[in-house]
């Protein structure tokens, strides 16, 4: 199961130009110590030895979806029966990536900053996937898929849905505008296609919004 998650998290540091030292499965718990009707999470504390402030990460994936991926390997098809456990367990390993990236430069963080990343992440890392499980073939239908044909949690409050919301429309838009772009005309330029991707993935919070507005 564990390598899976490696694998992610090779592939979003790799397209985007971004290691970090710190290797996502030495941070993932087994459950939460809290009741949460959710299959993923990143859990962040500060921690204070006496000497020095510090910071402790948890990443949470429902065992049930690593099981499943396991099963029904994405690195080895990516498809419809596994496109949403993918997803899934990719955004916890791109907000944990995302996060002690930051946190390596001194950056801070917003939390529609984290989930505009994830979300173009889980497109790009899949339409990768998909480009070359296919011979190149360009994924029509993924970005319907994963920016409009989606649905948010009901127990969101009011703040959180509307940052959902949100990061999906900016990562939608930013995303077709790439695809528009670099990789779907008639020669596709994937070089600049991963320039881009990394400019952006090293945006402030209001440079990654200007970027992608509708």
């Amino acid at each position: 199961m564990t390598m899976l998650l490696q694998q992610m998290q090779s592939l979003i540091a790799e397209i985007n130009d971004v290691p970090v030292n710190h290797d996502v499965c030495n941070f993932l718990l087994q459950h939460l110590a809290s009741q949460s009707n959710t299959d993923e999470q990143v859990l962040i504390a500060a921690t204070d030895d006496g000497t020095e402030l510090g910071i402790e990460l948890g990443v949470y994936i429902d065992p049930a979806v690593l099981t499943r991926l396991q099963a029904h390997n994405p690195f080895a098809q990516l498809k419809d029966g596994n496109l949403a456990d993918f997803c899934t367990a990719l955004e916890g390993v791109s907000h944990f990536h995302y996060l002690v990236w930051c946190m390596e430069r001194g950056r801070p963080v917003s939390l529609l900053e984290l989930e505009l990343q994830a979300e173009v992440d889980k497109y790009t890392v899949a339409q990768w996937l998909l480009m070359q499980q296919t011979q190149g073939y360009f994924p029509h239908g993924l970005h319907t898929r994963m920016f409009s044909q989606v649905s948010f949690v009901a127990e969101l409050d009011e703040s959180s849905l509307q940052r959902y919301q949100e990061a999906n429309r900016h990562a939608a838009y930013y995303c077709q505008n790439n695809d528009q772009r670099f990789l779907r005309s008639r020669h596709r330029r994937f070089s600049q296609w991963l320039s881009e991707l990394r400019q952006f993935y090293r945006c402030s919070h209001h440079a990654k919004l200007r970027r992608s507005i509708h």
